[in-house]
């Protein structure tokens, strides 16, 4: 089936948070999370080094909503259920249609780590790929010595594929890093 024709939400909840693409207008809440949540996403997320103006921001938002139309990338903003309160970012990424298979990436708002928040919504979004999108694959990758990201893809039930090591640079040293792969499997 080709992907455009699939019936996909827009949103979805788990038990404490809203889970949603991007609409227009999210650029500055967007902006301003990463803004307040710099210091912690800086040394794994070399987009948040220097954070993009509010036009940009909200730019990446309407581009992103037409990739989640178009079925190419899944942005994913997290909010506190019931609220507008934006507690961090997700998505499906690097679509494999023929899998398919998608790589999950997220970041979380530094006022709101350490209450599983980040665990609901990848068992969430993990939830919503298997059964929306039929996916047979997820995938999550990170530096390996980013031990927060590794914890949530252990906790939600990823198997430890390895380390790549040496793969990358290190956007703020140049210095060669490695990447963790986990994976989760439909069956």
């Amino acid at each position: 089936m080709n992907p455009i024709l699939r019936e996909i939400p827009y949103t979805f909840d788990t038990e404490r948070l809203t889970i949603r693409g991007p609409l227009p207008g999210d650029g500055v809440v967007v902006r301003t999370a990463v803004l307040e949540s710099q210091a912690e996403l800086k040394p794994w997320m070399p987009w948040a080094v220097n954070v993009a103006n509010e036009e940009e921001y909200e730019i990446r938002v309407r581009e992103s909503q037409l990739q989640y139309l178009g079925r190419k990338d899944f942005w994913l903003l997290i909010f506190l259920k019931g609220t507008q309160t934006l507690i961090g970012n997700s998505g499906l990424h690097n679509a494999n249609w023929s899998v398919p298979s998608f790589e999950i990436g997220y970041w979380l708002h530094t006022a709101h780590t350490g209450k599983g928040y980040m665990t609901e919504a990848v068992n969430g979004i993990c939830q919503f790929a298997f059964t929306h999108l039929n996916a047979q694959r997820l995938f999550i990758r990170c530096d390996s010595e980013n031990e927060r990201s590794a914890a949530v893809a252990r906790r939600c039930g990823f198997a430890f594929e390895g380390t790549h090591r040496s793969d990358s640079r290190d956007h703020r040293t140049n210095e060669l890093a490695s990447t963790h792969y986990f994976s989760k499997l439909a069956f």
